[in-house]
């Protein structure tokens, strides 16, 4: 069967003789065309599906159950992030970041900081990088407990949804406290941070990493040895390593192949390199794999969550936010008291932070692999070019891939271990 015809098939229908849209084939092909003489039917699943994981629209060729071809459209949320960052400042960008991969807006808020201070040359205090580490591995929990428990309801199993949910509740608590939001943080600044931790919030989250890993060892009772979480994992969706690097995948759809990248470990930032942590790498690439990495990642996040807490009872009464006032606002009570500071304030809240122009590119490990943020400045506080190197658009490539062979049934599974969100894909 030709490429040609399937790709008539799933074309916008066109009108027939009275004026009325025809109707779409049910199916595809004729008896004769493989050596079964099977029809192939096409089948839509989503985009209003809660195993699509978001508003994708997956167009699945079937002989029988078996899936001959897989073809994701995108495009239904499209939000257009890039080009509305491009006429803001650039601490006025970071709401934007929240909204991409909703699931993880701490991490992107960093990442988005982090590539501003690199094209503007600007140095973060000690205290600022350990509370920024603490928010990325807060985000790479708070992502990966939201994949176990959906992708647990997808294959059947419901108790670890329960338990991973109420575990990112504890999170979001302490990311309320700390940013007065629970989703959209907003909680980082050129040069430092929107805010301190308050008061007591370092008690709560050692609270958390004393006893975050309870759960994470009920769920490895639950599913590693499973007979029926084995049978609908192992061997499913397999990845070569050699196949996730062509597909430029990142993150623990790289790591499940094999292959040990870890943007952490191999271009550290934040300091991550004096941080005691191992990278899972799984050797099978399947979904069992790409499961198993997930949650060992969760462990070693909270080794990393421990250590700076220490380092931050270490650094308490230092300073949070770069000195120049050039590009942090000064304290309120500063500015208003004294002519110069209040002058810094509105300055940069009118103008907004000029950053000299040229070019920069920074890409940090987020929960569903490595986000990149790149900028082109020319000299103003806006810049000319932003765009998003995105994990979940690139790791969706392979899905095509992944479900060619598969049973239907699989197609679910497949889709959820890839772990993708869709303001990240259509930004």
């Amino acid at each position: 069967m030709s490429t040609r015809t399937v790709e008539m098939a799933l074309a916008t229908p066109g009108l027939d003789e009275r004026g009325r849209p025809s109707r779409l084939p049910l199916s595809i092909g004729q008896p004769g065309d493989d050596d079964m003489g099977a029809e192939h039917m096409l089948v839509n699943i989503g985009p209003q599906h809660p195993a699509t994981h978001g508003v994708l629209r997956l167009v699945l060729e079937l002989e029988g159950e078996t899936v001959k071809r897989c073809i994701p459209h995108i495009g239904y949320l499209h939000s257009g992030f890039e080009k509305l960052g491009e006429y803001r400042h650039y601490n006025q960008i970071v709401p934007l970041t929240d909204r991409t991969d909703y699931l993880s807006p701490m991490a992107n808020n960093v990442c988005l900081a982090l590539a501003a201070e690199k094209l503007m040359g600007i140095e973060i205090t000690e205290r600022c990088q350990v509370l920024r580490v603490i928010a990325c591995e807060m985000s790479r929990i708070i992502s990966h407990l939201v994949w176990l428990g959906t992708t647990g309801i997808d294959l059947g199993a419901f108790t670890p949804f329960l338990w991973s949910f109420y575990q990112r509740e504890r999170i979001y608590n302490l990311q309320e406290a700390w940013t007065g939001a629970r989703l959209t943080t907003s909680l980082t600044r050129i040069g430092g941070m929107m805010a301190d931790v308050p008061d007591g919030w370092e008690a709560g989250l050692r609270d958390f990493t004393a006893t975050f890993t309870r759960t994470l060892d009920e769920v490895d009772t639950m599913f590693t040895r499973n007979s029926i979480w084995c049978g609908r994992t192992q061997g499913v969706g397999v990845l070569t390593a050699e196949e996730a690097i062509n597909f430029s995948l990142s993150g623990p759809m790289l790591r499940a192949s094999g292959v040990d990248y870890d943007v952490r470990k191999d271009r550290p930032y934040l300091g991550y390199e004096t941080y005691d942590f191992d990278v899972p790498v799984g050797e099978h690439g399947d979904i069992y794999d790409r499961y198993r990495v997930r949650l060992e990642e969760m462990y070693q996040s909270n080794r990393i969550l421990e250590q700076a807490l220490d380092r931050l009872a270490r650094l308490k009464g230092a300073p949070l936010n770069t000195d120049d006032h050039r590009v942090i606002l000064p304290p309120k009570g500063r500015a208003m008291s004294d002519m110069e500071a209040m002058i810094h304030h509105f300055k940069q809240v009118m103008e907004g932070i000029p950053a000299p122009a040229g070019e920069a590119y920074l890409g940090v490990e987020n929960p569903k692999g490595e986000l990149g943020y790149y900028f082109v400045a020319d000299g103003t506080a806006k810049p000319v070019r932003w765009r998003i190197r995105p994990p979940s658009f690139i790791n969706l490539a392979c899905l095509p891939k992944l479900c060619e062979g598969a049973l239907l049934s699989d197609v679910i599974a497949i889709n959820a271990s890839v772990d993708i969100v869709m303001g990240e894909i259509d930004r």
